[in-house]
């Protein structure tokens, strides 16, 4: 089909400006995979729900529309509107609806077809289904999962996948993107584009964003680091939502990820975190000295039982001095019939800690205030990969990701982390924050707030307590 005949297909709801045509025009030619990272105000979610319900028209079938979650997927789309005030929904001809299902958010065309919107928060709600074309809106902030899931369905039944989304610096989105880059210039079996927002044009030649509306957004106060993220795709910039990012920046720029060598004349303390099907992960730290932490090792991976675990611990050379365990250790049951608390206790998992219930919130600081105290062994750490999100991680590469939900509505972040691959290496490093913090009592290097461990010529070394009741 050319791209004359789907823009006409389109022509009473939707025209697509110039810089969208290069997209409409790869898929009318038969490419099944794109990736499209555009900046704001480009009309992503446009373009793309438009070239879905064409899609539609054309082969009956089953339609996802994907976002992170199932809420940020009703609120944009099934509510949402787009600048000029038109319901998302609107753009499908009434004509040609069959019905419409509030609760599900999917709507049925005369056709036969079915378009539905899915949260990758809950990617289980489709086991069993075969849609034939799927639309990913801010993969970067979506569990990889749904991709991983519908792939190899979409490989056997021909259908297709696009995926639209603003970088969030360099995750599995811009892994992603430089894939589907090689393969766009190799063989053209992925369509990649790339814009900024001088590539914006209107329909009168005009920028949809000019100079003078990204002065104002800084006037207003938005960081750097957003508008080059935001309007121009920058994977480079640091990434905003991020918890410890600038922490563990500054930790690389003072050369505090190095060869950090095990001391077997010190014991090591291990901090877990334990999923139900989710990756289970341990940092492995030891103490030098009042001030000093140092990350010698890292392991994670899913499908294993605790004993299994344990075994995959115990092997290592180590000589334990604690292991640190969640709240919510002393919950549920292994294979054996008995909780993981005594579990733990009878695979030699000795001594160990299980924390009380604390908020996320006292975690996060209690690891922003390890983190200036830390040295990260750059083999174990920061070079040994594992499959984590559908990409090869790090353990470091968890701490920097770590970030703040975004909400997409109001332009902000929520106060409370994005659970995503991330998520399980960092609850055990914060974990480990909050073990260190309850099991040492004195070694907080800063109590003033101002305080610079990286630059300061000095250790301070006070009471622990006293400088984290200064930070609350």
């Amino acid at each position: 089909m050319s791209e004359t005949t789907l823009t006409q297909s389109v022509e009473f709801t939707y025209q697509p400006r110039p810089y969208q045509r290069p997209f409409l025009a790869a898929m009318a030619q038969g490419c099944k995979r794109a990736v499209l990272v555009w900046p704001r105000r480009a009309g992503k979610d446009t373009t793309a729900l438009n070239y879905l319900i064409v899609k539609a028209l054309q082969r009956v079938g089953t339609y996802y529309y994907f976002f992170p979650t199932f809420n940020q997927g009703r609120k944009i789309i099934w509510d949402g509107m787009d600048k000029h005030g038109k319901k998302f929904l609107d753009y499908i001809p009434s004509a040609l609806i069959e019905s419409k299902n509030e609760t599900e958010m999917q709507v049925t065309l005369k056709n036969g077809s079915v378009l539905q919107i899915i949260g990758t928060d809950k990617i289980d709600n489709i086991v069993g289904t075969n849609p034939v074309g799927c639309l990913f809106s801010e993969y970067p902030i979506q569990n990889p999962r749904g991709w991983e899931f519908v792939r190899p369905i979409l490989t056997e039944n021909g259908g297709w996948a696009v995926f639209i989304y603003t970088p969030r610096s360099r995750n599995h989105g811009y892994d992603l993107y430089r894939e589907a880059m090689k393969l766009h210039k190799r063989d053209g079996s992925w369509f990649c584009q790339l814009l900024t927002i001088e590539d914006v044009i209107d329909f009168d030649g005009r920028r949809i964003i000019t100079d003078v509306d990204l002065q104002a957004e800084r006037d207003a106060g938005m960081p750097e680091e957003i508008i080059q993220q935001e309007f121009y795709c920058s994977f480079e910039g640091a990434n905003v939502g991020s918890y410890w990012g600038g922490l563990i920046a500054k930790l690389r720029k003072a050369g505090r990820i190095t060869d950090v060598r095990w001391n077997p004349a010190l014991p090591v303390c291990t901090a877990w975190d334990l999923g139900y099907g989710d990756a289970n992960a341990i940092w492995f730290a030891q103490c030098p000295n009042a001030t000093d932490v140092h990350l010698i090792d890292f392991e994670v991976g899913a499908g294993k039982s605790l004993p299994e675990w344990a075994k995959i611990v115990l092997a290592k050379p180590y000589a334990y001095g604690l292991h640190i365990f969640p709240h919510d250790m002393k919950q549920g049951k292994f294979e054996m019939g008995q909780s993981r608390y005594e579990t733990a206790s009878q695979l030699g998992l000795n001594p160990f800690k299980v924390l009380k219930n604390r908020s996320i919130k006292d975690g996060v600081d209690a690891a922003r205030r390890l983190l200036p105290r830390c040295h990260f062994d750059v083999t174990k750490c920061d070079e040994t990969r594992y499959p984590l999100g559908g990409a090869m991680r790090t353990g470091l590469d968890a701490l920097v990701e770590y970030q703040k939900e975004y909400d997409d509505i109001n332009k902000c972040f929520k106060d409370h982390p994005l659970h995503n691959w991330a998520s399980n290496p960092a609850d055990s490093f914060r974990y480990l924050a909050i073990g260190l913090r309850e099991s040492q009592g004195a070694v907080q290097e800063y109590a003033e707030s101002q305080f610079d461990v990286f630059h300061h010529p000095q250790h301070r070394t006070v009471q622990y307590e006293s400088a984290f009741e200064v930070f609350e």
